[in-house]
């Protein structure tokens, strides 16, 4: 993540130098993304439909719900009745292994967009076994280092479906990479979120504009998750679920400096 972090800054900088977006240099041809959500799991069914209600009428285009074994079948049963017509997935977060297909295979009944890693964290190989037995398509997300694990995901036709994550990947040359031979392969890509303030924010809405990014991503609204953000404007969401692209040199956001100073806790300094 770190190598990510400044790798990104020094895309964002050359972009700004040559008086560009930040998407353009990229490679991107996206005027707006689509947008969507994860919620986590929660304390009652009733509590996770409210939340998805809530979700649905602010207009996220896709809805992702956590799932693991004693939460899965029952709550998308009812997610189902209550919400028949929302594009819906699922992230298992590595809960299950090849032991539970049988559960994994029930879920096909429920038109999911994608079933995110149900398996091991760093595992391509059951996976490959898991997709030839259920329907649903399987959604890479914590393999998803690299590149190499990339092409040996895809050769082992391990899920028809890949999260990239700018900061796992060590930031937008490998995304890029990875993007292309995703897009080699007719394999659609959406940009994941790990909890980023507005700079890291709009960085992935960069990334998303790329030709391969047509699923919703993880990318929200900032008032999503923050009473203020450390950028501005702050990352808004059109009421239909879209984000515009901006079109200003850069990311198209400033960094709320004064703001960044007055809530950061510890600083590190750095001579030559």
């Amino acid at each position: 993540m770190a190598r990510a972090a400044v790798e990104n800054a020094c895309w964002d900088m050359t972009a700004r130098v040559n008086n560009i977006a930040l998407h353009e240099l990229l490679g991107g041809t996206r005027k707006e993304i689509s947008c969507g959500v994860s919620i986590g799991i929660q304390d009652s069914p009733e509590q996770l439909l409210e939340k998805i209600n809530t979700e649905v009428e602010a207009g996220y285009r896709r809805i992702k719900i956590k799932i693991k074994p004693g939460w899965d079948y029952d709550i998308l049963k009812l997610v189902r009745q209550s919400f028949p017509d929302i594009t819906l997935s699922v992230d298992a977060n590595s809960a299950y292994t090849l032991a539970d297909i049988n559960l994994l295979r029930s879920l096909d009944g429920f038109n999911l967009l994608m079933i995110e890693q149900p398996l091991s964290h760093d595992d391509i190989v059951d996976h490959s076994h898991l997709q030839k037995q259920i329907n649903t398509d399987i959604c890479l997300d914590e393999p998803i280092t690299s590149l190499d694990k990339t092409r040996k995901a895809i050769e082992m036709k391990s899920g028809r479906i890949i999260n990239i994550k700018l900061g796992r990947v060590g930031g937008f040359s490998e995304a890029i990479k990875i993007h292309n031979l995703c897009y080699e392969h007719n394999i659609p890509v959406w940009c994941g979120g790990m909890l980023e303030a507005g700079i890291g924010r709009s960085h992935n809405i960069a990334m998303s504009t790329l030709p391969g990014f047509s699923l919703p991503g993880d990318v929200s609204a900032s008032k999503r998750y923050f009473k203020e953000d450390i950028i501005d404007p702050p990352v808004t969401v059109s009421k239909d679920g879209f984000i515009k692209i901006s079109q200003i040199p850069g990311t198209g956001y400033e960094p709320k400096e004064k703001y960044i100073e007055k809530i950061t806790v510890r600083k590190e300094g750095f001579s030559a």
